[in-house]
């Protein structure tokens, strides 16, 4: 399974019903651009270094996905695929779908707006 950012988030809140949602996982894959984003709220945060402490952990035990040329394949499709229905997305979350897509894995996400990209499974909580 991939989180998205604001389920990274609600792992790290503790938010309850995260940890059902992962019953089904037998990994989590972590995409650099969910990274980015989550250091970049951190950076942010009043409790930014006990999160990232946290983070550091968490990361610890996911595989970390880099951006490939397989990656660009796929991210380039459904951006091409939300602009012709004129249903635009965020350019990260279009990131994240690619690796969902590339990795046939599911997304594990709050954001309805993933629902709209072919062949993409959603997964919330």
């Amino acid at each position: 399974m991939i989180p998205e950012t604001n389920a990274v988030s609600s792992l790290a809140k503790q938010v309850p019903g995260i940890n059902a949602a992962l019953n089904s996982a037998t990994s989590l894959l972590i995409p650099v651009p969910v990274i980015g984003e989550y250091r970049y709220g951190i950076a942010q945060s009043k409790r930014g270094a006990s999160l990232a402490r946290w983070f550091e952990g968490f990361i610890a035990d996911c595989l970390v996905l880099d951006i490939t040329n397989e990656t660009t394949r796929h991210d380039a499709a459904i951006g091409l695929d939300r602009r012709r229905i004129d249903k635009p997305i965020p350019t990260n979350d279009i990131w994240i779908a690619a690796f969902c897509r590339q990795h046939n894995l599911p997304l594990l996400s709050r954001d309805p707006h993933f629902d709209v990209v072919r062949d993409l499974k959603r997964v919330g909580w």
